[in-house]
């Protein structure tokens, strides 16, 4: 089966970067600082055989997002 990106034109754009982050004093007053200026985004993709079935974005400052990727039934 061929890839659904081949022969598909991509754009030239820089790669991803941290977000710039300002201090910002929370409710709590607990003093939210910045990631370390060397802490970059991970992609993480769990296959389960040929099919991706999670992306896991973790983010520069420690947050995650998962992505849970469903497919139709039958086949």
């Amino acid at each position: 089966m061929k890839p659904f990106l081949a022969g598909k034109r991509s754009l030239e754009d820089s790669a991803l970067r941290a977000p710039h982050v300002h201090k910002a004093v929370l409710t709590t007053g607990a003093v939210r600082t910045p990631p370390p200026a060397d802490a970059t985004p991970q992609v993480e993709v769990v296959k389960q055989g040929d099919k991706i079935m999670r992306i896991v974005v973790t983010c520069a400052c420690g947050e995650k997002i998962e992505v849970e990727c469903l497919y139709p039934g039958g086949g």
